[in-house]
């Protein structure tokens, strides 16, 4: 009988596309050099015209199974963490699952924003517990069409991206979820908005451009809350999985922007050799930061069996969390 789950392969897709600085702060007016002294970013990946969303995430997959050698028809479920699926209506999980040949597989969307992989992750752990059948998480975003461009302090920060992680049934027992802490803070719901869209406000003829762009309202309140949100969770997911941070052999925050990565880390005390980011060349693109960055270290020198990794995000909602995860 397995006990748990573990973690089999990852992979990720990045568009083609990329954006420096430059060109971004000379459309601006900002000088050279701004926006990485402030935010640690180099260069984002933009989608291209003709790519959808379910087109970055079906890559990432792709790579996931094809890294595994797994029959895609053992499949239970695929969870897609997205905020900026192809449509409102249908969900795209079951096209994306359709697509990598996953026939008959579970498939449902799920928006947590930049703490969506962590959601995603911790019910795909449970499934595969319970199911005994594999399954894949998928995040991806394609945030550069929800941009305000002229607006810096949105502008610098985001860029597409997906990542993606197969979990399967194990009989190892600490292997998969070892703590995780879940959370929200709905007192900041609006402090990250993309306003129109929705039952709240709907689109309608003469609404404004700027009603379908993301909004960051206050970027210092931001900073504050996310930070708390992720240290927070992280020595609370540690609690329950019984481990100090000496314990951890990868701390992997998602990548909002240096600031916090560095403020997040420094709170918990994370030495330097312990952090993996991709922020500088990849920036932020939501719930897909976490698996876009543990594949692209994956593949420079794969997890062993037994590593284990800190996971903590928090993002529009305000919503996140934090994982202690055994590969």
């Amino acid at each position: 009988m397995a006990a748990s789950s573990a973690l089999l392969s990852l992979g990720h897709y990045a568009p083609e596309r990329r954006v420096t600085n430059a060109e971004i702060e000379a459309r601006l007016g900002l000088e050279p050099g701004w926006t990485e002294r402030r935010t640690g970013i180099v260069e984002r990946r933009f989608a291209a015209p003709e790519e959808a969303l379910s087109d970055l995430a079906l890559k990432a997959g792709e790579m996931a199974l094809e890294r595994a050698g797994l029959d895609r028809r053992t499949i239970g479920l695929l969870v897609l963490a997205t905020s900026t699926p192809d449509h409102l209506l249908p969900p795209t999980a079951p096209l994306v699952a359709h697509r990598l040949g996953a026939t008959g597989a579970g498939a449902i969307d799920m928006a947590g924003a930049c703490g969506g992989f962590l959601y995603a992750l911790a019910f795909a752990d449970g499934f595969v517990r319970q199911a005994r059948a594999p399954a894949l998480v998928i995040a991806a975003n394609i945030l550069s069409r929800r941009l305000n461009l002229d607006d810096p302090v949105s502008a610098v920060l985001f860029g597409d991206g997906a990542g993606a992680a197969l979990l399967v049934p194990s009989d190892r027992a600490t292997a998969g979820v070892r703590g995780l802490h879940l959370t929200s803070d709905g007192a900041a719901y609006d402090l990250i908005q993309i306003p129109a869209g929705g039952s709240r406000q709907p689109f309608v003829d003469g609404l404004g451009p700027d009603a379908g762009l993301m909004q960051i309202r206050d970027g210092r309140a931001v900073f504050t809350r996310a930070v708390k949100i992720m240290t927070d969770a992280s020595q609370r997911a540690l609690a329950r999985a019984g481990l100090a941070i000496a314990e951890i052999d990868h701390f992997v925050p998602h990548q909002a922007n240096a600031r916090i990565i560095g403020a997040a880390q420094r709170q918990l005390g994370v030495p330097d050799g312990k952090l993996l980011s991709s922020v500088a060349l990849f920036a932020n693109s939501s719930a897909a930061t976490i698996p876009l960055t543990l594949s692209l270290a994956a593949e420079r020198r794969p997890f062993p069996p037994g590593a284990r990794l800190l996971m903590s995000a928090a993002g529009a909602g305000l919503t996140g969390g934090a994982m202690v995860f055994e590969v």
